[in-house]
């Protein structure tokens, strides 16, 4: 299993960020550049992992109010290192950091085992809220 370790801040550089999002295949995000180095800079919460060389292998980020809720914006690893447990590394260092809060959303593909992953983390699909199930919106340009 690869080795890596968890870093907490957004001291990255702007080409790792788009290399990494690169290494997953988001254009959305790097087909903007830009946009993408913006908005690291300007969450909330960034984590990376980094193999022994110091290279980024994920990185996860999360927009809060630091009362009532955070969004796990994105949380990608790059795919030598899926299945490492960089990804639930980076998601339970933000569950902790915002563990006071009420709610933490996240809206993910429907990729397998991205359901039996989020669950083993304690997340709960919209769907199957109960009582009520939940619905969830979004707007996309």
């Amino acid at each position: 299993m690869p080795d890596f370790s968890v870093h907490v801040g957004s001291g990255i550089a702007d080409a790792d960020v788009i290399a990494v999002y690169e290494s997953v295949g988001w254009t959305a995000y790097t087909g903007e550049p830009e946009v993408l180095v913006r908005a690291i800079r300007n969450s909330a919460f960034v984590v990376t992992c980094r193999d022994g060389a110091g290279e980024i292998v994920g990185l996860a980020r999360a927009i809060s109010d630091d009362a009532t809720i955070c969004y796990v914006q994105d949380i990608l690893v790059r795919p030598s290192f899926q299945g490492s447990g960089a990804g639930r590394a980076m998601l339970e260092a933000i569950q902790s950091r915002y563990r006071h809060v009420r709610q933490t959303v996240l809206i993910t593909d429907n990729g397998p085992g991205q359901r039996g992953f989020y669950q083993t983390l304690g997340f709960t699909e919209g769907s199957d809220f109960s009582p009520e199930p939940l619905r969830m919106f979004a707007k996309f340009r």
